[in-house]
C-alpha cells in the first residue's frame, strides 16, 4: 500500500533549534570497505544506520567478511566491529550457479565499490538492484573488471545486472578508465587497489571528472591507513600494493545530510546549529559554509558549533559543481528574489534519478520557473503555491521539497520514507526542529 503523502511543516515563526546529524554515509561506507580488506579486525564507532549502509554490511558479510554490532550509547545506532574477508576467501558454493547475490538496492557505493573487492575472493558473484539502479551508469567498472582480468557475464549497456567470475586475486597495475560520469568510479578502484598484487595505476581518460572533493575523500581516508597513494599527475592516481591498516576511528557526521536543515534557516528565516562541526573535514558538505553566505545568511563556526542565520530575503546565485549538494540548493533558488544558475551538474542526471529533469518538474508544478541548461539549471524567481512533490525515490529530492515547505503552505511530499537511504531519522528530526522553535518562543 502507498503511504501518504507527508505534509512538509510550514514555518509560522523564525526558526530558533539546534539539530544532531546522523554519520556520513560516504565515510561509513568507505570505512566499511576498508575493514573488509584490513590486516586485523576494524571498529567504526557511531557510524551511519540507513539503507544504503546496510546493502553494504550485507554484501561485505556475503563476500565473508563479519561484521558485528556493539551499542556504544549513540542515540543513532551501535557501533560496528568488522573481521576482513580472508584473503583469497572462496565463496560457498551452494550460491548457484550466478554465485553470491550482492543487492545493491540504489546505493551507488555498493554498485561501484563492491566489484573490485569482490574480485579478490573466488567464484562468482552477482551484481543486481532496485529498478531504478538498473538505469545507473555500470559501464567504466564493468569495463574496468575486464581490464583487470575479471571475466564479466551481463552488464549489457554497461547497466545492472551483471555476474562477475572471480579468481581470488587480482594482478593490477595499468588500467585506464572514463570516470566523466561519476567520481564513485575512480574511488571503487582506489579502495582496493592496495590489495591487488601490483597496486593500481589508474589513468582516466574523458570529461571532467564532477565530484572530485570524493576523491580526494577516498585518498585521505586510504592514506590514514597507510596505504600510499600518488595523485600529483591530475588524472592518475597510484595505489602502491601494501596492507591496509586496521583502525578504531569515529564517523563524522554527514555534512551533506546536514544541508537541508541549515537550508531551513533561510527558507524558515531563523537560526539552525549544527553541533560537532569538524574543523577540518574533506566532506563535501563542507562548503556549505561558503554556499550560504552567497544566499544571503549569515554563517559562524565557533566551538564547533556550526550556525546558520537567514535574513528577510534569499538571494540568487551563480554556483558551479555543488554535487550532491544541488537538490538543497535548488529548492533555495526556488525561494529566492532574483535569478540563479547552477552550473557544472550536469552528471547529477546519472544518480539515484535524473536530478535535473527532477527539480525542474517539481519546482515548475508548484508555480516555479526552472529550466534545464546542457550542465545545469536555470532558476527564476515566481510565485510558489502548496501542491505534491514527487520523490523520486531519491532522497535528495525528498529533502528538497521539505525546505520549500517550509517557507511554502501546503507542501506534500511523496515518500518521505525515501529519506531512510541515508537518514532514516529525517523526518522526525526535521519536526523536532520546527517544534524547538515553538518550545522556545513557549518558554519566552
Amino acid at each position: 500500500m502507498t503511504a501518504a503523502p507527508w505534509p512538509a511543516p510550514f514555518a509560522t515563526t523564525p526558526l530558533d533549534a539546534t539539530v544532531a546529524i546522523p554519520a556520513s554515509k560516504s565515510l561509513t561506507n568507505r570505512y566499511l570497505v576498508l575493514a573488509a580488506l584490513a590486516d586485523g579486525p576494524s571498529r567504526l564507532r557511531g557510524p551511519l544506520h540507513s539503507r544504503d549502509s546496510a546493502l553494504m554490511v550485507e554484501a561485505l558479510r556475503a563476500l565473508g567478511a563479519v561484521i558485528e554490532e556493539h551499542d556504544a550509547g549513540s542515540p543513532f545506532g551501535p557501533d560496528l566491529v568488522v573481521t576482513p574477508i580472508p584473503a583469497g576467501h572462496v565463496l560457498p558454493s551452494g550460491a548457484g550457479p550466478d554465485g553470491t547475490l550482492v543487492n545493491c538496492g540504489l546505493a551507488g557505493t555498493v554498485m561501484r565499490f563492491v566489484p573490485p573487492l569482490a574480485a579478490l575472493a573466488a567464484g562468482p558473484v552477482t551484481f543486481d538492484g532496485d529498478p531504478a539502479a538498473r538505469v545507473r551508469p555500470m559501464g567504466p567498472v564493468i569495463d574496468a573488471l575486464a581490464g583487470l582480468g575479471v571475466r564479466v557475464d551481463g552488464g549489457d549497456g554497461g547497466l545492472l545486472p551483471f555476474t562477475m567470475h572471480a579468481q581470488g586475486r587480482v594482478r593490477g597495475g595499468r588500467l585506464t578508465v572514463d570516470a566523466g560520469g561519476s567520481s564513485q568510479f575512480v574511488s571503487a578502484l582506489l579502495l582496493a587497489g592496495a590489495r591487488f598484487d601490483d597496486g593500481l595505476h589508474l589513468v582516466h581518460e574523458g570529461g571532467p571528472v564532477p565530484s572530485l572533493d570524493h576523491i580526494a575523500m577516498t585518498v585521505e581516508v586510504l592514506r590514514s591507513l597507510g596505504v600510499t597513494v600518488d595523485d600529483a599527475t591530475p588524472n592518475e592516481w597510484i595505489v602502491s600494493p601494501g596492507p591496509i591498516a586496521a583502525f578504531d576511528r569515529a564517523m563524522e557526521q554527514d555534512l551533506s545530510n546536514a544541508g537541508p536543515f541549515l537550508a531551513a534557516a533561510l527558507a524558515g528565516h531563523g537560526t539552525v546549529r549544527i553541533p560537532n562541526w569538524p574543523a577540518g573535514t574533506t566532506q563535501v558538505g563542507d562548503r556549505w559554509r561558503t554556499i550560504l553566505p552567497a544566499f544571503g545568511a549569515t554563517v559562524t563556526l565557533e566551538d564547533g558549533v556550526l550556525a546558520v542565520t537567514g535574513g528577510d530575503a534569499i538571494h540568487g546565485v551563480d554556483l558551479a559543481d555543488t554535487s550532491e549538494l544541488a537538490p538543497t540548493v535548488a529548492a533555495l533558488c526556488a525561494l529566492a528574489d532574483s535569478p540563479s544558475r547552477l552550473r557544472g551538474i550536469a552528471h547529477l542526471r546519472g544518480h539515484e534519478t535524473d536530478r535535473l529533469a527532477a527539480l525542474v518538474a517539481e519546482i515548475n508544478a508548484l508555480g516555479g520557473r526552472a529550466e534545464e541548461t546542457a550542465d545545469g539549471l536555470i532558476i527564476t524567481p515566481a510565485p510558489l503555491h502548496g501542491g505534491l512533490f514527487h520523490s523520486y525515490e531519491d532522497h535528495r529530492m525528498a529533502t528538497a521539497g521539505a525546505v520549500i515547505g517550509l517557507a511554502v503552505p501546503g507542501v506534500q511530499v511523496e515518500d518521505i520514507a525515501t529519506t531512510a537511504k541515508t537518514m532514516p531519522q529525517f523526518p522526525q528530526l526535521w519536526a523536532d526542529m520546527v517544534a524547538q522553535t515553538a518550545a522556545r518562543q513557549t518558554a519566552g
